[in-house]
């Protein structure tokens, strides 16, 4: 190896490292695949590479950068933590630093090792708090009701001290939502037996609406109708399995407290008409986000600005239509509004003003109820199920959709430019 090829080799490793350090902190965000390829060609790009391929999935992650005498692989596995709203929005910030060549490797390194062991901006107290105070705006949303809330309240602070419990570590994440479905459940259905008033679905689905994996779900359609079917097969099966286990969890509980599957559905509290309570219920909750997933500084009214006119088209076309395709139209809002926040208005990454709007969607609600249905009346849950996949089905092309209108927006009007989707250079993972 001569000494201009072995510097060559040695500035690579850096850049590689950096590369797959990136892709994992973007796969850690949710991000789909395509662009995460499509982000890390640009970086590698901006380095002088501008033959790397890259192939990402959800577990795993493969470069290759092409250097004059030789090439350069890697292979590094999938995310190893989940982030929160500040640090998905320094890792887009870093991402699009580095896809314009202001970054050096080593220089990103750093900048991720820092990202990755920073600490919630609110504390253990704001984790704590913060999921309290979105699981009230979210019963404010689903079922508005004093005895409704106060449970709610209740459970959304036993649930946020558990999570504050497990902390980063991922491999309590799995047995950690079936613990806090078991202890919301058996503690609901012990207080139904002493008397309370409350809905048990609309008190059990708020606390839990963190462990949904409605996001996950909805991403690995879009990602099937791009055709990369291993990712978004192994989105779906994972956020099925989540579900799963949720539901194994709440029936536990039940079981328990020795009642029965059917009363999961019941309805038992009186609930309140007032019209402005779900609108405050958005605010609340978008609070609760900004608390409880730390939310980047000024991140709130950006947050309000996407999750209210998303709301506002899915309560209207569950009116108009029926509520498994609502959330096609809020979502179809929500992409674009996004986009324009970020880039016109130069506001937050868009996955962080995307994703509470998402949770606010509550897609992953629709598949747990259908899961735990089935474990009592097999034939209707079978049935809630199929309406559960016209929903995701409807929030997937919503999100598809959305980007597309952004992306004519801006080709054929003119106002400003971001490319969004699967990029025209970006080669298939599977074949094409």
């Amino acid at each position: 190896m001569t000494m201009q090829t072995q510097a060559q080799s040695n500035g690579t490793r850096p850049l590689l490292e950096f590369m797959y350090r990136l892709a994992q902190a973007y796969l850690a965000s949710g991000e789909q695949t395509a662009l995460i390829e499509l982000f890390l060609r640009r970086v590698a790009s901006a380095r002088g590479f501008r033959r790397a391929r890259v192939v990402a999935f959800p577990t795993a992650i493969f470069i290759t950068l092409h250097g004059e005498h030789e090439d350069h692989v890697t292979l590094a596995e999938g995310p190893l933590q989940s982030l929160r709203l500040d640090q998905i929005g320094e890792v887009y910030t870093l991402g699009e630093a580095a896809q314009r060549g202001e970054v050096t490797p080593e220089d990103g390194l750093k900048r991720l090792g820092d990202i990755m062991r920073s600490r919630p901006r609110f504390g253990v107290s704001g984790v704590i708090g913060g999921h309290i105070v979105l699981t009230v705006g979210l019963a404010m949303i689903l079922a508005p009701s004093p005895a409704n809330l106060m449970a709610a309240g209740a459970l959304g602070g036993i649930v946020g001290v558990l999570k504050a419990l497990k902390g980063e570590r991922t491999v309590l994440a799995a047995p950690m939502s079936v613990v806090a479905a078991v202890v919301v459940s058996l503690l609901v259905f012990v207080a139904l037996g002493e008397g309370l008033a409350v809905s048990p679905m609309c008190v059990l689905i708020p606390p839990l609406v963190t462990f949904l994996p409605g996001a996950m779900l909805a991403f690995g359609m879009v990602e099937l109708a791009y055709g990369d079917m291993v990712s978004g097969a192994s989105r779906l099966i994972s956020g099925f399995v989540q579900l799963v286990l949720l539901a194994f969890g709440l029936a536990a509980g039940a079981m328990l407290a020795g009642a029965e599957y059917g009363d999961l559905v019941a309805l038992n509290a009186e609930l309140m008409a007032d019209p402005w309570i779900p609108w405050a219920g958005v605010a609340v909750f978008a609070i609760g986000v900004q608390l409880h997933f730390s939310a980047p500084r000024n991140t709130l009214p950006w947050m309000l600005l996407v999750m209210i006119p998303t709301f506002a088209a899915q309560r209207a076309a569950a009116g108009v239509f029926t509520s498994e395709v609502s959330g096609f139209f809020g979502t179809l809002v929500a992409t674009p509004l996004v986009y324009i926040i970020q880039q016109r208005f130069r506001g937050p990454p868009s996955m962080v003003t995307f994703l509470p709007s998402f949770w606010l969607l509550v897609p992953g609600s629709v598949s747990l109820l259908s899961v735990t249905t089935m474990l009592s009346d097999r034939q209707a849950g079978f049935d809630s199920l199929i309406g559960a996949v016209f929903a995701l089905a409807s929030i997937a092309l919503g999100t598809l959709v959305g980007a597309s209108l952004y992306k004519w927006l801006t080709e054929t009007l003119g106002l400003w430019r971001l490319q969004v989707g699967r990029a025209a250079e970006s080669p298939g993972k599977n074949g094409t």
